[in-house]
């Protein structure tokens, strides 16, 4: 997990509650990052992949990063 990781914890787990919630990801984007996914939707969509994959990564790990420093 990297010092970015960690940074973004509270991020991650936001989006983790939104996924298995089943919310719209527009949504979220708007909420979570305070971006319009409207103005740039690929952008928008790729932020959004790209920090949930990461989130379901480090959640998969077991937030071992949390407790052991790299």
């Amino acid at each position: 997990m990297t010092d970015y990781d960690r940074g973004q914890m509270q991020t991650y787990l936001r989006l983790l509650d939104a996924a298995d919630e089943g919310a719209d990801w527009r949504e979220v984007v708007r909420i979570v990052f305070g971006l319009d996914p409207d103005v740039d939707t690929e952008r928008a969509r790729t932020l959004y992949d790209s920090h949930l994959a990461r989130a379901r990564w480090i959640s998969a790990q077991g937030y071992q990063g949390l407790v052991w420093s790299e």
